[in-house]
């Protein structure tokens, strides 16, 4: 097997939406309140840089995601969705867990900004267990 870069392309795409999903419609204005944030604020920022910027973080995620596909001949949307969430379950959440805690954040904070993550990676993972490609 190698890296397909076009599941990479569709997978970091898909991420990226379901960010926008994620924020903009199912949790937006929770999540807003819960960063003490205001509509004002979220205006006064560079409307075009962070879409581009996450985009970009998003290939390279779904890039290394890929690899790890590769790497243990992940096949399958059941093996690629399992392998997605066992990386948040190991790496993701231990980190991101820890922080909120030390920052004494919310609950509902690390929900929303953590379980976005594992949705992410499970449906990345089902893009690219999918779409494999064999090697030649």
């Amino acid at each position: 097997m190698k890296i397909n870069y076009a599941a990479v392309g569709v997978s970091a795409l898909a991420y990226w939406v379901l960010g926008a999903l994620w924020y903009g419609v199912l949790f937006g204005p929770r999540w807003m309140a819960l960063e003490n944030l205001t509509v004002e604020q979220g205006k006064s920022m560079n409307s075009a840089l962070p879409y581009i910027v996450t985009l970009v973080l998003d290939v390279l995620m779904a890039y290394v995601l890929a690899q790890f596909c590769v790497w243990r001949k992940v096949n399958s949307a059941v093996s690629g969705a399992s392998l997605g969430v066992l990386l948040w379950i190991g790496i993701v959440a231990p980190i991101t867990y820890t922080t909120n805690m030390y920052e004494l954040r919310p609950k509902m904070l690390f929900a929303i900004n953590e379980f976005y993550p594992l949705v992410g990676l499970w449906l990345m993972g089902i893009i690219l267990g999918v779409w494999t490609k064999k090697a030649a």
